[in-house]
């Protein structure tokens, strides 16, 4: 049988139109997004590293406790404290000094006091929150972050055997010296009443203090 040559084409448009539905359903079974080369990775268990938080810290101080009435004497303590966030923190501190009437005795011949030096003692429980954080520059290219806080809590005052409820309220300010060190200055009133001289009367005491905190 010969094929004339109009035929052939009509041929030809045949088989492919009987071949393009095979095609098409190929291409429909095939997902498209299928992945051609699947990796075969062994995967390992990662555990991530625990930084420490240093939200405690720990720290010594010592300065100045101005006793009304009764004039100057160094002061020295330990402070233990939590931040709660980057700006609250809260703070126990535990602190000491020898108070002297001397200078009564000798102007009145004698003294108002038990014993010419007298112990105090004093906790409190504060809470504090930083309001300006910054930088303090030491030298021309050395630069420590430092924050300015402010304070206030209660605690008890123990002195010429009486204990008295203590309010304190002050400011300070904190420089970070390296990543778990820091250098701290305090200034505090220390409100409490006396009885010494048969009438009970407010105190104001300041102190001002200076002292190392470390965290952990």
């Amino acid at each position: 049988m010969r094929l004339t040559a109009l035929a052939l084409p009509s041929l030809l448009l045949a088989l492919a139109a009987a071949a393009l539905p095979s095609a098409t359903l190929a291409q429909e079974q095939k997902p498209a997004n299928e992945q051609v080369v699947v990796p075969q990775v062994d995967r390992r268990d990662v555990k991530p590293p625990k930084f420490p938080s240093n939200d405690f810290e720990l720290g010594l101080y010592t300065g100045t406790y101005a006793t009304q009435n009764f004039g100057s004497s160094s002061v020295s303590g330990v402070r233990l404290g939590y931040h709660i966030t980057e700006d609250v923190f809260v703070e126990g501190v535990f602190g000491r000094t020898k108070v002297s009437d001397a200078l009564l005795r000798d102007l009145l011949g004698a003294g108002i006091l038990p014993s010419e030096r007298e112990k105090l003692t004093y906790y409190n429980i504060s809470a504090g929150l930083n309001v300006l954080p910054g930088e303090v520059f030491i030298g021309r290219n050395n630069a420590k972050a430092s924050a300015l806080y402010i304070i206030g809590g209660i605690g008890s005052t123990n002195f010429a055997s009486q204990r008295r409820q203590t309010i304190n309220f002050g400011l300070g300010l904190r420089v970070l010296m390296v990543d778990w060190a820091a250098l701290q200055v305090d200034m505090r009133d220390h409100i409490y009443s006396l009885d010494l001289l048969g009438k009970r009367q407010n105190t104001q005491n300041l102190e001002l203090t200076a002292g190392l905190t470390f965290f952990f």
